[in-house]
């Protein structure tokens, strides 16, 4: 029996789904794609696993974005409010982009991309986990090959949702990457180097060494950077990546790109 909902959230304007969206158009479709105006994804919510399909429900300048869950359990009120701050969270939708508009209005080169990107926004993954694994994928080959490999890491190590008929993965937990050998992760494409910097990040977390939630909430972006940058295979590049992607701080620009 498959479980539904449906969700009607709404987004700091100006936002435009499609742009912010279609980054993902070449992605897996058993773990995140968007087609057809429609983008997917599986979430971890409340310990259970919940497929949402996202499209847009509004306009750029009064945008809303609907979102229909499915799930192979119950869904609950509190989770129904937890998937909503996950989409939230996803799309950025309630940064206000005005700010960064007004202080690249005078610069013409500037002002001119804004124009053709209005609305944009930032995604952001589920967890700031996710966002340092990647990092440390990403660094120093290509986003193409970077991109199979993390989809690879998905696939062997993360949790899966099966409905009607398809089967659908979600990131792997610090703790599945924790009690994966290295050989087991290096067969996903990385060098032996990046796979023991995963291991021991995912370790880490599990033995309560390392709280990324904590990291989150400094107000200080040079906090941040320092304690990540402390950590063996994590360098000032991956911190910024990191801090960009998983924790919604975009004062943050990875170094030397």
């Amino acid at each position: 029996m498959i479980y539904t909902e449906k969700l009607t959230i709404a987004a700091l304007p100006p936002f435009r789904f499609d742009l912010n969206a279609e980054i993902f158009a070449n992605g897996d479709e058993q773990i995140r794609n968007y087609k057809n105006g429609r983008f997917w994804q599986v979430i971890r919510v409340n310990g259970k696993l919940i497929l949402a399909i996202i499209e847009a429900a509004g306009t750029v300048d009064k945008p809303k974005v609907s979102a229909e869950l499915g799930s192979n359990g119950a869904i609950a009120e509190e989770d129904r409010k937890k998937a909503e701050e996950t989409v939230n969270t996803l799309f950025n939708l309630d940064y206000n982009l005005a700010p960064f508009y007004e202080g690249v209005s005078n610069d013409k080169t500037m002002a001119h991309l804004t124009r053709q990107l209005w609305g944009l926004k930032s995604p952001t993954t589920q967890t700031v986990f996710e966002a340092l694994v990647d990092s440390i994928v990403e660094q120093q080959i290509s986003l193409k090959v970077a991109n199979a490999i993390e989809c690879k890491i998905t696939k062997k190590f993360g949790d899966t949702l099966d409905l009607e008929g398809n089967t659908y993965y979600v990131y792997p937990t610090p703790q599945s990457l924790a009690s994966a050998s290295i050989e087991e992760i290096r067969q996903c494409g990385l060098s032996l180097r990046k796979a023991e910097y995963i291991k021991e990040v995912s370790a880490f977390i599990t033995q309560g060494k390392l709280d990324l939630s904590k990291l989150r909430n400094y107000e200080s972006a040079e906090q941040i950077i320092r304690e990540l940058d402390e950590i063996r295979g994590i360098g000032v590049w991956t911190a910024e990546l990191t801090m960009l992607r998983g924790m919604q701080r975009l004062e943050a620009l990875p170094a030397d790109d």
